[in-house]
């Protein structure tokens, strides 16, 4: 398919599953702190803002999907890693393993009641343009 526009021009939401929406709810609302942009009327569901992407938080069973956790985790922005883990810490989440510096980033990695990756994350350094690779 060639055109000169893009098919997909932006990531609307990205959907994480729970087997239980109130402590979800919890979690990323009250533990995280992520703002709840609405509560679902009709299934076990809410999406919470993160400034660039939702987080649409649902019981899958209730859409016919079966649940099953992300083990990819995904990337939440802080401006510091190491005070926004202690301050997680503090909370009652526990991380995996230390803290890791890739030499451009800082992560460090967790995951929520139901077993969804996450981890806190920070470029400290900018990106380098890479030559393109030949098709």
């Amino acid at each position: 398919m060639t055109t000169s526009t893009n098919l997909v021009t932006r990531v609307d939401f990205v959907g994480i599953p729970t087997q239980d929406i109130e402590a979800a709810i919890d979690f990323y609302g009250g533990l995280l702190g992520l703002p709840c942009s609405v509560r679902y009327p009709q299934l076990p569901g809410a999406e919470f803002e993160t400034g660039n992407v939702t987080l649409s938080v649902i019981e899958p069973h209730s859409v016919n999907i079966e649940f099953a956790p992300h083990n990819d985790p995904i990337a939440l922005h802080v401006d510091d890693v190491a005070a926004a883990r202690a301050e997680l810490e503090s909370r009652g989440v526990s991380f995996n393993g230390d803290t890791f510096d890739t030499g451009v980033c800082h992560m460090a990695f967790f995951r929520d009641p139901d077993g969804n990756a996450l981890m806190l994350h920070h470029r400290y350094a900018p990106r380098t343009p890479q030559p393109e690779t030949p098709q």
